[in-house]
């Protein structure tokens, strides 16, 4: 059953969630700074030393940041909610505070292929989460703003997220060399969901 209040306050607990997940993203590199300055390290040498650890924040940063707009912009279309809902949100946010974890793991052990595909699993979780939100709110109509229901290509573009980081997951596996460059699969997405409009039409 749809609960007819407005959605707000899952928005604003979200988006507190996520604000602490990607500010605990840089503490690593906070820690880093005493520990290279005992070891003699000079400044300079405590960014060129430790650029896994940068790669690693600046690549959740910019997950995390894309997975929260696309989530941010969904709720635009909701105006209720439902138990189902808020499981699909609960387990999206799961992966957003679980994904400092592997982000730790990428400064640590680089390309290695548990961490690589630990990693990418982690972002294709949220991403069928989401495509888990789009689906409830599409079945009951009771969810879904009058006004503004969801538009008709955000699922489509979902699923096609889902399959390419299926993909990129396979052969980060498969592959280790390829490991965390198999994610650039992702700007494939727009070719294909054009090409589906376009063989639905």
């Amino acid at each position: 059953m749809a609960i007819p209040r407005d959605p707000d306050r899952l928005v604003f607990f979200t988006d507190a969630v996520v604000a602490i997940a990607i500010t605990l993203l840089v503490l690593p590199l906070v820690d880093v700074v005493p520990q290279a300055a005992q070891n003699g390290l000079s400044a300079t040498e405590v960014v060129t030393e430790h650029q896994p650890e940068i790669f690693g924040f600046l690549l959740s940063f910019a997950v995390i940041c894309r997975l929260w707009l696309v989530h941010h912009d969904f709720f635009r279309h909701v105006r209720a909610y439902s138990r189902p809902l808020i499981m699909c949100n609960v387990g999206w946010l799961l992966t957003i505070i679980v994904l400092p974890f592997p982000t730790e793991m990428v400064g640590v052990y680089g390309g290695d292929r548990f961490t690589a595909g630990f990693y990418i699993a982690t972002i294709l979780l949220a991403v069928l989460f989401q495509t888990g939100l789009e689906l409830v709110v599409r079945a009951d109509p009771e969810l879904a703003s009058k006004t503004a229901p969801p538009p008709p290509g955000s699922l489509p573009g979902s699923v096609t997220a889902a399959a390419l980081l299926a993909v990129a997951l396979v052969l980060a596996v498969a592959f280790p060399l390829l490991n965390y460059w198999t994610m650039l699969l992702l700007f494939l997405s727009p070719t294909i969901e054009k090409a589906w409009h376009r063989h639905r039409g």
